[in-house]
């Protein structure tokens, strides 16, 4: 008898043991999937991992229903990358699997299938053909006509005919289905279901390799000579550098060598103009892979990377990593110092920059890290732990300069009541002599919405959202209070529910309001504002950064989505609103976060002609912090980093392991994670067990969260802490009143 251990799309800790008939055992493969049932009722698609004939002791092994297909859709590597990250992020292979395959895949998948047109056999000949159109009835002309278009849309005259759409034939000739139901019946043209691609391949003319200039041929040097010694390499280039170019070089080496390349970017909107930068010298080499593609386009892309003739590069978000590569030879993580990387929930909570690293590991192929702002951990790996090869570039692209950070002191202007509004006399000054000059404004805020909250003026009321413990941020386009962590929404009080009160205010401000400011301080701009509210769609990033190349917007409003290596001609100046909140954040790495912000974000400036200007508002001036990004100083940041986090026992010097706790019970959630914490100090000591700790959100979806941080010395097994870590957790398991407790890890959080 033959078994097959099967992983399910489900969170489950261990593969699950089923028989195959004798058909079955002689098709099947690792890597299949097949159709198995689980429990009374339910049956999934799942994904053989191991073939075998022992049979499993002390209950009745089920019969797998049926093999989805003879070839396997998951391959050697992926499943050795399932089992890597379902260990090392602690949680089960069925969520790894269940991230990684596109939901089509989990299902029988339906090609999408459109009516096309096409001759019949007897008129497919010249002769009956010309017969047939010299002798057609006068009073079929609109036939006629529709025969005709068929012709010149087919290009059959010219002996090559190509596939014609009913739909495409009918538009073109723009006549009703009659007339061609009418050709139908009379045998000229017959309808059949033809299988399209989902996949938008579209033509563009290539351009070829652009040349390097001095400072960028040597940089690729250096990492070439990098990659002779080591498999991963940092390249640290200023923004505007040229590292794209650097990029692709690189690529075009890769892919004559016969290998497959992987270009990591961390945001969906950066795919758009670097795919156009790319196709200009690739073509039709590319596969574009992320989120906001529909599950039967991502299904297409996988089975297209597991033909004869898969894409040779894939350009795409953290998602990408699980796509099938058969001949992997580079991987190129642009912007690598970005948290988008790092999956939140649900599990797994595998960041895609170091699991990037591992795939390339095992397929042999180099990996290139590149930023204008590295990671602490990265510049640690290569400046003194000698892991990653460094190459340097502070040069921008034909010595153009960095732009000038001008630190404005706006708690010094409300003081003196010479600002009201979020934007200070300057950059109102500033921006006028830009749109006058035709040039175009970037503003940055980190917030989206209206306000973060409203406040009742009289007895200091705040709306709360119901499931979780965070006030309401208030959405004036949508006159909604909307939560961003569960997505609750209520409309807006027109009183205050606690004392009557009309006197509601909002406090703060968002992207919404300085949208509101800037059309009304504007009137004849175009303005447009790019944060996760105006892009839930696919073709949204996509249209709002073409309107912007092309000069259809003037001021652009946005989140950090504005900061990440968008490439604009037109764009000198920068205004920063508010730095303070994105250093008023309680983590270790905010510093390193705020920095890496506002450099990227004033890279946007002057990356063409004349030096750009950043104005940087923010009500500390004296921080260090602000003197680091106005000399573009990250050397001197980043030393000052390493050294207070070697103090303090932070990565890189330790891993972290952030365990939490969830129950709809307070008590019992606070009781859970006091007893965890006593065993855990028991098992680890407490110089490294912090807790029980409050996360700064410590309600969410109705789940109160206990959480305690576990901290590992870099040189200590990894593999030992999360085998203790799991012996804890079964200990604790075994007492009832915590059975219900859902516990889950987070290894090196950011």
């Amino acid at each position: 008898m033959t078994y097959i251990d099967v992983i399910l799309p489900l969170p489950l800790k261990a593969t699950f043991t089923y028989a195959v008939d004798d058909v079955m055992a002689h098709k099947v493969k690792r890597g299949c999937r097949v159709l198995v049932p689980l429990g009374n009722k339910k049956h999934y698609t799942a994904i053989v991992d191991r073939i075998h004939d022992e049979k499993p002791e002390g209950y009745e092994v089920k019969y797998a229903f049926a093999l989805l297909e003879e070839q396997p859709v998951v391959l050697p590597q992926q499943l050795k990358l399932w089992e890597w990250i379902a260990d090392y992020y602690m949680c089960a292979e069925g969520d790894v699997y269940h991230a990684a395959v596109p939901a089509g895949l989990k299902l029988e998948f339906k090609p999408k299938v459109e009516t096309h047109v096409r001759l019949t056999p007897a008129f497919r000949s010249e002769d009956n053909l010309q017969h047939l159109l010299d002798n057609f009835d006068k009073r079929a002309a609109k036939q006629q006509e529709l025969l005709l278009s068929y012709l010149q849309l087919s290009d059959f005259l010219e002996g090559n005919p190509h596939e014609v759409s009913k739909q495409d034939l009918l538009a073109l000739h723009n006549t009703s289905a009659n007339v061609f139901n009418a050709l139908v019946e009379k045998g000229v043209l017959e309808a059949y279901p033809f299988v399209v691609s989902r996949l938008q391949d579209k033509t563009q003319e290539q351009t070829g390799l652009k040349p390097l200039n001095h400072n960028q041929q040597r940089a690729l040097d250096e990492i070439k000579r990098c990659f002779a010694e080591r498999s991963v390499c940092l390249l640290y280039g200023v923004t505007s550098s040229g590292k794209t170019e650097i990029y692709t070089h690189l690529i075009e080496e890769t892919i004559r060598q016969g290998k497959q390349v992987l270009y990591l970017l961390p945001e969906i909107a950066l795919t758009t103009q670097i795919t156009d930068r790319l196709k200009k010298v690739f073509g039709s080499n590319i596969g574009i892979y992320h989120s906001k593609f529909s599950d039967p386009e991502r299904v297409e892309i996988w089975n297209k990377q597991l033909s004869d003739e898969p894409y040779l590069i894939i350009l795409g978000a953290r998602s990408s990593v699980f796509l099938p590569y058969q001949q992997l030879g580079l991987v190129i993580v642009d912007e690598e110092h970005e948290s988008s990387y790092k999956q939140q929930d649900p599990a797994p909570r595998y960041h895609a920059r170091n699991t990037a690293l591992m795939l390339a590991a095992m397929y042999g192929a180099k990996t290139l890290l590149g930023t204008a702002t590295p990671s602490v951990e990265s510049w640690y790996n290569a400046t003194e732990a000698g892991k990653y090869g460094l190459v340097v570039l502070k040069e921008r692209y034909k010595e153009i300069q960095l732009p000038e950070i001008l630190p404005v002191d706006i708690k010094e202007l409300h003081r003196k009541k010479m600002m009201s509004g979020h934007l200070s006399l300057i950059l109102k000054e500033k921006m006028v002599e830009a749109l006058g000059r035709k040039e175009q404004v970037i503003l940055f805020q980190n917030r989206r919405g209206f306000a973060p909250m409203i406040e009742c003026h009289d007895c200091g009321w705040v709306p709360k959202c119901v499931h979780c413990d965070v006030s309401l941020t208030y959405h004036k386009h949508t006159s909604q209070l909307v939560c961003h962590y569960c997505g609750y929404t209520t409309p807006v009080p027109h009183a205050c529910p606690e004392c009557g009160s009309m006197e509601l205010r909002d406090r703060g401000f968002g992207t919404e309001k300085v949208e509101d400011e800037i059309k009304a301080m504007f009137p004849e701009a175009r303005v447009v504002r790019m944060d996760l509210d105006t892009t839930r769609s696919k073709t949204a990033y996509e249209r709002m950064i073409k309107d912007f190349e092309k000069g259809k917007t003037d001021i652009l409003i946005g989140t950090q989505m504005v900061s990440k290596g968008l490439d604009f001609d037109h764009v000198h100046l920068v205004g920063i609103l508010n730095a303070d909140t994105m250093l008023n954040y309680p983590d270790f790495r905010a510093y390193e976060r705020a920095y890496q912000l506002m450099a990227q974000v004033a890279g946007r400036a002057g990356r063409k002609g004349e030096r750009g200007l950043v104005v940087l508002q923010t009500g500390h001036v004296d921080y260090p912090i602000i003197n680091h990004v106005r000399k573009n100083d990250f050397e001197t940041m980043v030393s000052e980093q390493l050294a207070e986090r070697q103090l303090c026992r932070f990565p890189p010097y330790c891993r972290l392991v952030y365990i939490y706790i969830k129950h709809r019970d307070k008590q019992l959630t606070d009781a859970m994670t006091s007893v965890m914490t006593s065993l855990l100090v028991k098992v680890f000591g407490s110089e490294r067990v912090n807790g029980p700790m409050q996360p700064a959100v410590a309600r969410v979806h109705s789940l109160y969260i206990g959480m305690i941080m576990l901290k590992i010395e870099a040189n200590a097994s990894m593999a030992q802490a999360r085998k203790l870590l799991l012996q804890v957790q079964r200990q604790l398991s075994q007492d009832p009143r915590y059975k219900s407790i859902q516990v889950y890890y987070d290894v090196d959080p950011v």
